[in-house]
């Protein structure tokens, strides 16, 4: 199993010797890093990092979403002793899985916001490491790929979501979560041929070539047919995921600004992402989560268990 600690051992993530390996502490205690991975900023010989970027300055509603990488790294303690079900390999074990910490950035100086992102993540890509982010509004992918489009050319985006994020807007200084994808398709860094929104419940009067499936067509299809359609769209190329919590109906994950209804159960998500396997991520996102508006914790839960699963993907296809 490759047991790095002891039961009696706490707090790997300051005091982790390797990069690999599962931890055993007790779920409610010691630091919260994701997954008990270990705390670092020297990116050497380190398959992924996990960074978190709590910033919900561009909301169109309700605020909380600063507070998520933190209520998901705590959800994510509840499950570091065992192999992510389904799946059949050990990612914690074969991959060097880091956790960056959070980004640091100015909250008064929110123009100055894109660029610290995208050289943030820039950092982590150029080190040779893919990237998973813990959010933080969905604004903050629009920086993100921009990082990854400038290190891998326009890259294919499967996004889940209830909104498409395709709001026109050709102001690119505006920070706005409604319109980051318009932004992204615009400013080249996605390939609408390779791209696909799943679990799209508002209305949007042009995809910009983006392939939308509704959370009906999900719920009548089948998440094994979703994802192979998914796959196609994708393809061999480089891909990135992003998945705002919202895409889950509002009885699986309350705890989002803008929840919709007649979203998809965890079930769904569930089967769709794994399912996934073998599409070449570059990197991915979990954005949306608000814990204030979710006393039970469920909705961190949801986000720590896809964050998992994206970085199970992401590692796929890498071993």
């Amino acid at each position: 199993m490759g047991l790095e600690q002891s039961a009696e051992e706490v707090d790997g993530a300051f005091l982790r010797e390797g990069l690999k390996g599962l931890s055993f502490e007790n779920a409610f205690g010691g630091a919260t890093s994701f997954l008990r991975r270990r705390y670092s900023r020297d990116l050497k010989g380190v398959d992924l990092a996990v960074t978190g970027v709590p910033f919900d300055q561009a909301v169109t509603h309700r605020t909380g979403t600063r507070f998520g990488p933190r209520a998901i790294r705590e959800a994510s303690s509840l499950q570091p002793c065992d192999w992510p079900f389904g799946w059949g390999f050990s990612p914690l074990e074969e991959f060097a899985i880091v956790d960056y910490g959070d980004l640091a950035f100015d909250y008064a100086r929110i123009a100055a916001f894109p660029a610290a992102l995208s050289a943030h993540v820039g950092t982590i890509l150029d080190a040779g490491a893919g990237t998973l982010t813990l959010g933080g509004d969905h604004y903050i992918t629009l920086p993100i790929l921009r990082a990854h489009a400038e290190r891998f050319g326009p890259v294919g985006v499967i996004q889940f979501d209830a909104h498409s994020d395709l709001w026109p807007d050709d102001d690119m200084a505006r920070i706005d979560h409604g319109t980051m994808m318009y932004k992204a398709v615009r400013a080249g860094y996605v390939d609408p041929a390779r791209s696909v929104q799943i679990g799209i419940r508002t209305d949007c009067e042009d995809y910009l070539g983006i392939r939308a499936i509704t959370a009906p067509e999900v719920h009548e299809r089948g998440p094994r047919a979703i994802a192979a359609e998914v796959r196609a769209i994708a393809g061999d190329g480089p891909s990135y995921l992003s998945f705002d919590i919202d895409a889950l109906d509002p009885a699986f994950a309350p705890g989002t600004g803008t929840p919709v209804w007649g979203g998809l159960a965890s079930w769904q998500a569930a089967a769709i992402l794994r399912d996934l396997a073998g599409v070449r991520l570059t990197g991915g996102d979990v954005v949306e989560v608000s814990p204030p508006y979710d006393t039970t914790g469920a909705t961190a839960i949801a986000a720590a268990h896809v964050a998992t699963e994206i970085m199970c993907l992401w590692c796929w296809t890498r071993r």
